[in-house]
């Protein structure tokens, strides 16, 4: 079996990292109103920044730690995913950038960082601070008031209560409650998605990473990426080799998600590794730089590599984020703030500086229905994954004059060119539709594209709801669009009572279909636990001029 190029089979189904450079959101956000600067003369401004899909906390880490050479503003960051091992690696990812220097360095904080981020196997020592953390994290997700306490950027009382308790299970697993290394096999899972990935190029695996690295990647902008450090991750899935290699053999629990999988006509939910093979994690923080010297060439090749860049540029986020400071209370949900919650206080505690706020999964197309979230936030943010949820519902969110940045499919090696500016296309409809306005730019990104809300898109909102539904000639849109999610009693419920997940298992968000048609992205075949133990056999042939599935764009749920 071959695999052609445009299949997008090798970005799975869940997104651990992200495919762009991260950004600065507040250099993203437009400009604090002078009338209003004036009127919060003796209080702090705030930016509300709603992110969709944004996976790894890049963009909030590097937003903290510019912090300093802007005004001063309370940030609030809204974060919505579409499974909650995600939002787990979420909590992780900052509770470390935001340890106490006491008890661990910059140095062990960055390196450990970078291995529970992006390596597939772990040292030891790194494996122990994942399952003491996630002992803790587990232990304090269940008690909101301790959680407030120790973690006072953190707010998780916008989830349902059967998301915090499947997010405590998560936690659960990661820190040991499933005993043995058999209990997630990672290494046997990477090579068996490789194999289904490259089929018959199996055997020529290195040839097939060096064109893809070179011909895709390196012509992408992205060549500061070295070919030993790309293969060894193509081959092991370990990006960052920061001690010898011989001291990484610990399976990344936080790398597992579950899935339901098609086994003698019954689905069964099975854990599994069913992200990224094909790019890897050295985009996010690994091909650009401040300090211009590091991507400095000599014989027309890069000085540096994008480990040894992404192991700077981690080391500089953390050491400006712990001079900028720490939070030191926390400051509650939006319901509470303007009442419409239970239990809302006459007087509310003193803010931190900034603040995560995680959103029910699912919720982008009902958050408008809530008040407090209509035109409330100056920033959107869109990953390429879930782009489907662009809509004039979501769009209701953001305030006139707020903007709207969409992550592109650049950095997914699987599209060809015209895929690639056919989804550009795409996602100015989806945007135009949604009430926004493309950006003036003298030279447009090739890796975001950039829009603002104008002061009449809401008069709008009602007529582009009605034209997003109808998708202009030659829209990038299958003929038969499929729910992202079936209706909730066509999840079996009885099949999951006589086959209960494994505990830190939890399924896909049971979002509702987006009322805007989905970008043409081939779903897989229906997934089986033979392709999760053995290469498959058989073609497989993507239909001509169709668009791969992107990370995330569709629940795994939505695959059988």
């Amino acid at each position: 079996m071959t695999t052609p190029a445009g299949s997008g089979t090798g970005f799975g189904s869940v997104s651990w990292w992200g495919l762009s450079p991260a950004l600065d959101l507040q250099a993203e956000s437009p400009p604090v109103d002078p009338d209003l600067r004036e009127d919060t003369e003796h209080t702090t401004p705030e930016l509300d920044v709603l992110l969709v899909g944004s996976v790894d906390g890049r963009h909030l880490l590097r937003t903290l730690a510019r912090a300093a050479l802007w005004p001063r503003r309370r940030l609030h960051f809204y974060v919505l995913e579409n499974n909650l091992e995600a939002v787990a690696r979420h909590m992780l990812i900052f509770s470390l950038a935001l340890e106490e220097p006491e008890k661990m360095g910059l140095q062990e904080r960055s390196e450990t960082f970078l291995e529970v981020w992006g390596n597939a196997l772990l040292r030891p020592q790194v494996a122990a601070f994942v399952r003491a953390q996630a002992d803790r994290l587990a232990r304090l997700v269940p008690e909101p008031h301790r959680l407030a306490e120790q973690l006072p950027w953190l707010s998780l009382s916008a989830l349902k209560f059967r998301e915090r308790d499947a997010l405590e299970a998560v936690f659960r697993f990661w820190a040991g409650g499933e005993k043995g290394p058999e209990v997630f096999p990672m290494s046997r899972l990477w090579d068996s998605r490789l194999r289904h990935y490259l089929g018959s190029r199996y055997d020529a695996r290195r040839g097939v990473s060096d064109w893809d690295l070179h011909m895709k990647l390196h012509d992408r902008g992205a060549r500061v990426i070295h070919t030993r450090e790309f293969r060894r991750w193509r081959d092991t899935g370990v990006a960052f080799e920061l001690r010898d290699s011989s001291a990484y053999h610990v399976p990344n629990r936080t790398l597992a998600s579950g899935r339901l999988l098609s086994h003698h006509g019954e689905r069964v939910a099975a854990r599994g590794y069913w992200g990224d093979i094909a790019t890897g994690p050295f985009v996010a923080f690994g091909i650009e730089a401040d300090d211009e010297s590091l991507l400095r060439t000599s014989n027309g090749q890069p000085v540096k590599t994008a480990s040894e860049i992404t192991q700077h540029n981690v080391t500089e986020l953390f050491r400006e984020v712990a001079a900028w400071g720490r939070p030191t209370a926390n400051h509650g949900t939006p319901e509470q703030v303007h009442g419409e919650g239970p239990g809302s206080p006459e007087r509310a505690a003193p803010s931190p500086e900034f603040t995560v706020h995680f959103l029910p999964l699912g919720s982008a197309q009902t958050l408008h229905h809530k008040s407090c979230y209509e035109g409330r936030f100056q920033l959107l943010y869109v990953a390429c994954g879930m782009v489907h949820l662009l809509s004039p519902d979501l769009g209701a969110c953001v305030a006139p004059g707020g903007h709207l940045i969409v992550e592109l499919a650049r950095y997914l090696v699987d599209l060809r060119q015209e895929q690639l500016q056919g989804f550009s296309a795409r996602v100015g409809e989806l945007a135009r539709a949604a009430g926004f306005t493309p950006q003036n730019q003298d030279r447009p990104s090739e890796t975001f594209a950039r829009f603002y809300k104008s002061g009449d898109s809401a008069c709008l909102r009602s007529h582009a709801a009605v034209q997003s539904t109808t998708p202009p000639p030659g829209a990038l849109v299958p003929p038969s669009v499929q729910p992202a999610t079936p209706p909730p009693d066509a999840l079996v419920p009885p099949l999951e009572a006589r086959n209960p997940p494994p505990e830190g298992l939890t399924q896909p968000s049971e979002g509702k279909t987006p009322p805007s048609e989905r970008l043409k992205l081939p779903s897989e075949s229906p997934a089986s636990l033979s392709e999760v133990q053995a290469p498959p056999t058989g073609s497989q042939t993507p239909k001509p001029g169709s668009l791969p599935r992107l990370p995330d764009t569709q629940p795994p749920i939505s695959d059988l």
